[in-house]
């Protein structure tokens, strides 16, 4: 006779049972160090802790990001390399078939929430359900619901719609059909509607299914909860999965303690216990964890600190041990002078530069692409480099491609043939000659940039003074935080900004580049060929045959004078005396990527 979804479930559960009272069964006894009782390690932050949802909109910011890397245990993560590196202590992933792509995700015997629930299949499913997309209600737009002051979903949202604000750009838009739970209860089976390049980064597990459940449904036990969650996902039961989506998208919006401490559950390394409003973020040892990432600080406090002279200071007055504040000549200058402390320089993910709005720009001369190539050409890149990040980092570098960060090893080869080299001087002479072809006399460009940030405004300054050269009036549509401004039709001509690339996938690219459907697509850019490319990329299964359509790609938007990169944003992490084993990978969640390793001094 077929098992039933709670008897796939309850079996999960069994099996935990059976290996907590055998205390030595695989996958439960703890690995790795007991953390050092009363040992505590403070970091600052620029902005301040919002949500433990960070797969949502509103929570998807760096602070809550790095707040979930620590209090939730994924299939995969990052390296300081960055390599991808699978944490089989916290579950398999195993690739059933290429043709269609079938991949199977299966949570490692003994795993538990910090309140003692397995995590098993029903957390996959919601997973699943939240971040494709598959069961939201077709063509709802959530925009008129959005407070405008806070991102978040106003309270008139309404109760009748089915709208989980997943990640569904990462891929799990692709997997359409309801995902397989398997007998163990401990498993699902993602299938694909065709082959996706970038499925490893398509799947992570988010909040717990029972929490969810019980706050939606109003089901207490936790066993009838996460059923209650599979049997709504699988029974396309829109009632409950209204109900499920409003908890999932808005409950975990956390600006202090909640009374309901059940919505604090974690499974990673840490919990968090203790939140004080846009101050500070308290994170204890999981003493249920029985992963391979156990750490040595029992409490990591994340503190938010905007200033980045004011985290030096505090990281001066022994207030915090870690500080990544934004770089600048002032900054290393004082971080350098500080005695006993260590300073990392690198390069953050983040590159810095310069776009360009082909629709709805504020002047309307950039829909000519000889416009838009005269003005690219008396950009003084090597100029701000050299004024705004060599004082910082002796050997930093321009950075001369769209898709490739520079530390990657397929850059060089993009950068060779892409045409970047054009773009290496300011040409006012050749900027003149296409204004004349163009039939443009003295055109206005009006940019945008944060004018509470003292790097842009330089460059600002920098790329006006160049510009006057070739004719340009190069004017201020500054705003103290430019972000919200970004992609507003009629607001500017061109922008100066900060790309965030939180991962290495041509999914991310895609992003940014498709014709006008791109979710960053911010300036109305629209090449077919590329769209042509990225459809490639997406499917492609060979990593030389990727490599080579970036290549591609990258020499179009070259080619169509979109922007300029920049430079990669430069990184100086300051490490205080009492803390050991402190790396910093490119790629977020930055500094914060192997807390676990870090230890006391001397312990």
């Amino acid at each position: 006779m077929a098992s039933s979804r709670r008897d796939h479930l309850r079996r999960g559960a069994a099996a935990v049972l059976v290996a907590a009272l055998a205390g030595s069964a695989a996958g439960c006894s703890p690995t790795g160090p007991e953390p050092v009782e009363g040992s505590t390690v403070t970091v600052a932050r620029s902005e301040p802790f919002t949500s433990l949802n960070a797969q949502t909109s509103y929570g998807n910011r760096g602070t809550n990001a790095a707040v979930r890397h620590l209090t939730t245990s994924q299939f995969v993560a990052y390296d300081a390399t960055p390599e991808l590196v699978r944490d089989e202590s916290f579950g398999t992933i195993t690739v059933e078939d290429e043709d269609p792509l079938t991949v199977t995700y299966r949570v490692a015997d003994g795993v538990a929430w910090s309140d003692g629930e397995p995590v098993d299949a029903a957390d996959l499913l919601l997973s699943w359900a939240a971040n494709s997309g598959a069961v939201n209600t077709p063509e709802f737009d959530d925009e008129p619901y959005v407070d405008e002051e806070t991102g978040a979903y106003a309270e008139d949202f309404p109760d009748d719609v089915v709208h989980f604000d997943g990640q569904v750009s990462n891929g799990l838009a692709g997997v359409t059909q309801t995902p397989e739970v398997g007998d163990d209860g401990r498993s699902i089976t993602l299938v694909y509607d065709r082959y996706f390049a970038d499925w490893e980064l398509a799947f992570e597990v988010g909040v717990p299914a029972h929490v969810v459940g019980a706050r939606a449904l109003g089901i207490d036990d936790a066993d009838e909860a996460k059923d209650a969650v599979v049997s709504a996902i699988q029974d396309r039961d829109e009632a409950a999965l209204a109900a499920l989506s409003r908890t999932w998208n808005a409950d975990f919006n956390l600006d202090r303690m909640p009374e309901d401490r059940s919505l604090l559950v974690a499974n990673g390394p840490y919990t968090v216990t203790g939140i004080e409003a846009g101050q500070s973020v308290e994170l204890t040892a999981n003493p249920r964890y029985r992963g391979e990432h156990r750490p040595e600080f029992e409490r990591v406090v994340l503190r938010t600190i905007s200033d980045p002279l004011e985290a030096v200071a505090a990281l001066r007055d022994g207030e915090v041990d870690v500080i990544t504040p934004q770089a600048s000549a002032d900054v290393a200058a004082e971080l350098l002078a500080l005695d006993d402390v260590t300073v990392l320089s690198g390069s953050d993910s983040t590159y810095e530069h310069l776009d360009l709005q082909f629709t709805a720009s504020r002047n309307g001369h950039f829909a000519d692409a000889r416009v838009r190539e005269a003005f690219l050409r008396v950009v003084p890149r090597q100029r701000i480099l050299d004024e705004l990040v060599g004082s910082i980092q002796e050997e930093a570098e321009l950075r001369d491609s769209f898709v490739f960060m520079p530390s990657d090893p397929r850059y060089a080869d993009a950068v060779a043939g892409n045409g970047s080299d054009e773009y290496a001087r300011p040409d006012p002479e050749r900027a003149r000659e296409l204004l004349a072809e163009a039939g443009v006399t003295s055109p206005e460009v009006c940019i945008l940039f944060s004018s509470t940030n003292p790097r842009r405004v330089r460059e600002f300054q920098l790329i006006q003074e160049s510009a006057a050269e070739a004719g340009f009036r190069v004017t201020d549509c500054s705003a103290p935080d430019a972000v919200p401004v970004l992609g507003s039709p009629g607001e500017y001509d061109a922008a100066l900004f900060g790309w965030n690339v939180p991962n290495l996938s041509t999914a991310g690219t895609s992003a940014i580049f498709r014709s006008r459907t791109g979710i960053d697509n911010l300036n109305g850019y629209a090449n077919p060929e590329v769209d042509a490319l990225l459809d490639e990329l997406s499917g492609e299964r060979d990593a030389d045959v990727r490599a080579q359509r970036l290549a591609e790609l990258d020499a179009l938007v070259w080619r169509d004078a979109y922007g300029l990169p920049l430079y990669q944003l430069p990184v100086l992490t300051g490490v205080g005396p009492g803390v050991e084993n402190v790396t910093r990978s490119p790629l977020p969640p930055g500094v914060l990527w192997n807390v676990w390793d870090w230890r006391p001094t001397g312990s």
